[in-house]
């Protein structure tokens, strides 16, 4: 079943109406008609079953059959906040954190960090990114579009996280995995978690003990190194694994 997001004033008491590009994609792509069976979600907290009744040049108009409330998302906002990659590594980190249940993404300039963004360069790309995002919403059925921000020095994403419930640093000189199991099983529903991944070349000494100032946790992820596009995604497959509702 394929899946929108709308607008909170598009959606009526029985119907809601479908504008902008989706209708070009529903009409003239996907080559959908009447009575064809839709889910529309408000970026919210709600999913909308819905029957297409009519398709016109600017808008589709679908019946409301069932509204479903806060079925797919994760029970903890997770935010990750991730040093900025090489090439198109951040596409991917982005796809597959949204489908893993991210609520937010922060890119990070570290001093290891090889990609520099201007003004210009970074608009052009949280554009991109968030057009990731949002497909990736999309085909994994999230509730909400998870935001891509603008870019933020590794102090400042630490100021933005510092009354966080809980802050995990991934780091190769951590201790071992009885300790980030430790670290791991205190977060509960409810709670706001920070995961701050470093670039290609990982986090400067400096870096790690600005983190452990503002009171995050030093974690390992086992006795193998993990690259810049795996170790964010592996914290958020095991906190999903741990924390997702039956």
């Amino acid at each position: 079943m394929y899946h929108f997001f709308v607008q909170q004033d598009q959606i009526g008491e029985t119907t809601v109406r479908i504008a902008g590009t989706d209708v070009n994609h529903i009409k003239n792509v996907l080559r959908m008609g009447p009575r064809e069976e839709v889910l529309l979600s408000n970026g919210v907290d709600k999913d909308y079953l819905c029957e297409i009744l009519s398709i016109s040049s600017d808008e589709v108009i679908a019946k409301i059959i069932e509204i479903r409330e806060g079925g797919t998302e994760l029970p903890v906002e997770i935010y990750l906040f991730q040093g900025l990659p090489k090439s198109d590594k951040m596409e991917l980190i982005i796809q597959k954190a949204v489908e893993l249940g991210v609520f937010k993404i922060i890119p990070v300039e570290t001093k290891r960090a090889v990609v520099k963004l201007d003004k210009k360069k970074e608009e052009s790309k949280i554009k991109r990114w968030t057009a990731v995002s949002e497909s990736a919403a999309k085909q994994s059925k999230r509730l909400l579009i998870p935001e891509v921000t603008g870019v933020k020095t590794l102090r400042e994403a630490f100021e933005f996280a510092k009354e966080f419930d809980i802050l995990l640093l991934p780091f190769e000189h951590a201790e071992g995995m009885v300790h980030t199991r430790e670290i791991v099983s205190r977060i509960n529903p409810g709670m706001k978690v920070g995961i701050f991944i470093g670039p290609e070349g990982g986090f400067e000494d400096g870096e790690v003990e600005l983190g452990e100032s503002y009171g995050a946790h030093t974690i390992t992820l086992g006795k193998r190194i993990l690259r810049t596009e795996t170790a964010g995604l592996f914290v958020l497959s095991v906190l999903g694994f741990q924390l997702e509702s039956v």
